[in-house]
């Protein structure tokens, strides 16, 4: 779905100020699946996020969505339907009067007509766990924060676009919080055949979600694999400045120390299963 071949990218070139951000990065992202993006502040995930919907450019390489160059300035305006970008605490851009228009705003432009918006909407809202009748008609600013990140969210859904590119959506949310909106995103996924991108900082996450990830580092691919295969490399993930999983964290330690564990768990009820295996002489 998302192809990018030997992408580099500079900030302020030719000034005082110029910073290579990402450096020949080459990344495919299958169609349906939910990847994740990680890495240390400053590895570049959300500016390789940004070549995802055209928002930033190549400086050097070029990045295809669904095939379609995103240096095309054709295919550029276009792409807002194609890729749905969820910014950090996307509720700090919300603009209309009441939840129902900020949802509506995507499919209006899409030139839908009155029913299928208001179906959209609706769908959109209760995906995201918002009663429409209870709030289709309050102005977003009189939400809770939690509330009014489920709306802006909400508003990218009903545009129901092929990719949905989410940098750290749960950012400032409690834990509940935080786990009830990324199960929700991914029923939608399983629903509806997203392609879903994550930009996140919580292993635990992206081990419980994620179909295979990449891992950042100083604007390069460190590593790109499933969860059980970079996480099974704890040691060598501590040098791009990232933690594994507890779960895994405390396999490594545990192999370190001349237990003969797998390396290669994800959760807490994995870690114990392989404990209790050791224990009873399993290994």
């Amino acid at each position: 779905m998302i192809r990018v071949e030997n992408l580099t990218y500079v900030y302020a070139p030719r000034t005082p100020l110029e910073h290579t951000a990402l450096k020949g990065v080459n990344l495919q992202i299958r169609r349906g699946e939910f990847f994740a993006l990680v890495g240390a502040t400053g590895s570049g995930k959300s500016t390789l996020a940004q070549h995802f919907n055209g928002l930033l450019l190549p400086t050097a390489g070029r990045v295809l969505v669904d095939g379609k160059d995103t240096r095309d300035r054709k295919v550029r305006r276009e792409l807002w339907r194609t890729v749905g970008l969820v910014f950090q605490y996307p509720e700090d851009q919300l603009f209309e009067e009441t939840v129902y228009a900020e949802v509506a705003f995507g499919p209006r432009n899409m030139g839908l007509d009155s029913r299928q918006i208001m179906e959209r909407v609706r769908t959109a809202l209760e995906m995201v766990g918002l009663d429409y009748d209870a709030v289709k008609e309050s102005p977003p600013l009189l939400l809770s924060g939690g509330e009014r990140r489920r709306v802006a969210l909400a508003g990218i859904l009903a545009v129901a676009p092929a990719v949905l590119v989410l940098d750290e959506p749960t950012a400032g949310l409690d834990p509940e919080g935080r786990y009830a909106l990324l199960e929700r995103i991914k029923d939608w996924q399983k629903k509806r055949g997203t392609t879903i991108v994550l930009i996140t900082h919580s292993m635990e996450d992206v081990a419980r979600l994620a179909d295979r990830m990449s891992v950042l580092s100083g604007g390069q691919i460190w590593r790109t694999g499933t969860p059980r295969e970079i996480f099974r490399q704890a040691g060598e993930l501590r040098e791009t400045g990232l933690e594994a999983p507890a779960a895994a964290e405390l396999m490594y330690l545990l192999k370190n120390r001349g237990v003969d564990v797998r390396c290669d768990v994800l959760t807490i009820d994995e870690a114990e299963r392989e404990i209790r295996s050791v224990l009873a002489g399993g290994k």
